[in-house]
C-alpha cells in the first residue's frame, strides 16, 4: 500500500519527490537511491516521505539545496553525505533522528536549524563542513554526539539548548573561529 524510491534515471536539475503515485503514497526513500548523481541540483522531499536511507544522496556533488518535508521521522547514516555544493537544508518539524555522517563533508553548508522535533543527531553529523557559520539546535536534543562539529573552521556562535546532558569528544576540535558556546547550567 506504500512506495518506496529505489532509484533515478531522469535527466536532474531540480528534483521533486513525489507524494504519491497511482494514488498510491510515497513513503520511502531507499538506501543508495540517488547515491553519486552528479546531474541533481536540488532535492525537494514531499511531506508523505517518512524515512529517508542510508547514503540516499550522499556524493551528490551538484545539488546546492534540500527540502525535507515535516512527515519524515529519521534521515539515515550518510545520507547527504559529501553533496560538496549544498548551501542549504531545511529539515521538517517532523524529523526525531538524524542518523551519522548526514552531513559530513558538506563543505558549502553555511547555516543549519535542527527542529525541536529532534531528538538525537548521530556523531560526525556536520564533520567536515568548512562553510558552516549559524547551527541553532532544537530543545529535543539531549545529548550532543562525538566529532558533531569537528572541522566546522567558520563556525562562530553555538548555542546548546537546556536539555542537553552529555557532550561528546572532539565535539568542536578544529572550529578556530569559535568565539561563544552558551552551555545550560
Amino acid at each position: 500500500g506504500t512506495f518506496k524510491i529505489t532509484g533515478y534515471n531522469g535527466p536532474g536539475g531540480d528534483m521533486i519527490i513525489p507524494d504519491e503515485i497511482g494514488g498510491v503514497p510515497v513513503k520511502y526513500i531507499a538506501d543508495n537511491a540517488f547515491q553519486n548523481n552528479f546531474d541533481i541540483t536540488s532535492v525537494t522531499i514531499p511531506d508523505s516521505v517518512i524515512s529517508i536511507g542510508i547514503s540516499t544522496f550522499a556524493g551528490c556533488t551538484s545539488v546546492t539545496d534540500v527540502s525535507i518535508g515535516n512527515g519524515v521521522a529519521s534521515i539515515g547514516d550518510n545520507a547527504f553525505a559529501i553533496c560538496s555544493s549544498m548551501v542549504n537544508v531545511t529539515i521538517g518539524n517532523g524529523v526525531t533522528s538524524i542518523g551519522e555522517n548526514v552531513f559530513t563533508l558538506c563543505s558549502s553548508l553555511t547555516n543549519v536549524v535542527i527542529p525541536d522535533s529532534v531528538t538525537s543527531i548521530g556523531a560526525n553529523a556536520f564533520i567536515g563542513c568548512a562553510s558552516l557559520t549559524n547551527v541553532s539546535i532544537g530543545d529535543g536534543v539531549t545529548g550532543i554526539s562525538d566529532s558533531l562539529f569537528q572541522g566546522c573552521s567558520e563556525l562562530v556562535d553555538v548555542v546548546i539548548p537546556d536539555g542537553v546532558t552529555s557532550i561528546g569528544d572532539y565535539t568542536f576540535s578544529g572550529c578556530s573561529r569559535l568565539t561563544s558556546i552558551n552551555i545550560p547550567d
